[in-house]
């Protein structure tokens, strides 16, 4: 369904039932997936894919060019997968000749005034709070949580299952099940509540407190806590998954801290 006072360039790519309230504006190299629903307002640029049941709300841009300085205009990609919310004044640069292309996956919630710089990668079931800012080539692995106003610097990881506190600068690669809070960013403990709501048991949750516990808590080095850990029996996904997190982190990983300290997530 398409309202009137609506501009949309004939050569988008619409299904059948979309619908684009008054006011939206819809560039011509624009797929939109059915059952997806674009707000008043809303503008979606060139080299946008918008996958199915989608909701865009007022003011998003989605696709703008990328806010770098090496982008000459090149031809590249804005990916949203399915049942993805972008609530308002969200904006979603595409990517530049390093990726070609800025993804993100299926069932986000990104939230009012968030913005996702060129070439970054944001994994299924992630959830960016209201104010996050990812800079360009920014990764957030799925059902990452980032607290509200958070600023993530370029390059940096955020593993899989984390949570990290509002207000935070993250400076450094966040490794996966973790909380992370405080300045400077630090580790607080494994993400708990949220491992347990994802149906994580106790043996498992228990396993990723050791590996932590080798990693922050035991008085090694990085290098001699990665070697103990790959010797803890069984050889599971989740402890092959850290191990290959850290050993691959280019800006390092966060600094310890007292789990039992609150930090307001």
């Amino acid at each position: 369904m398409k309202y009137p006072n609506t501009n949309i360039h004939p050569n988008a790519k619409i299904a059948e039932n979309v619908i684009i309230e008054p006011f939206a504006t819809i560039y011509g190299d624009v797929e939109i997936g059915e059952g997806t629903w674009i707000a008043a307002n809303v503008v979606i640029m060139d080299g946008a894919r918008i996958g199915k049941n989608c909701k865009i709300y007022p003011g998003a841009v989605i696709s703008g060019d990328p806010q770098d300085l090496k982008y000459k205009g090149e031809k590249t990609l804005t990916i949203i997968g399915d049942n993805t919310t972008i609530r308002e004044f969200a904006t979603i640069n595409k990517g530049t000749d390093d990726k070609m292309q800025t993804t993100v996956g299926n069932n986000v919630l990104v939230m009012a005034y968030v913005h996702i710089a060129h070439d970054c990668i944001v994994g299924d079931y992630c959830v960016l709070v209201n104010g996050v800012q990812l800079a360009g080539h920014v990764e957030v692995e799925e059902y990452a949580i980032i607290g509200g106003t958070s600023a993530v610097l370029q390059f940096v990881k955020i593993g899989a299952h984390a949570m990290i506190s509002g207000g935070s600068l993250v400076r450094k690669d966040v490794p996966p099940y973790i909380r992370a809070g405080r300045e400077p960013l630090s580790y607080a403990g494994i993400n708990i509540v949220g491992l347990r709501r994802r149906g994580f048991n106790a043996n498992k949750t228990a396993e990723l407190r050791e590996i932590y516990r080798l990693i922050y808590s035991a008085g090694l080095n990085t290098h001699e806590a990665l070697k103990q850990i790959e010797e803890l029996e069984p050889q599971t996904a989740e402890k092959i998954q850290i191990v290959e997190f850290i050993q691959n982190a280019k800006k390092g990983i966060i600094r310890s801290g007292n789990e039992d300290d609150a930090i307001g997530i």
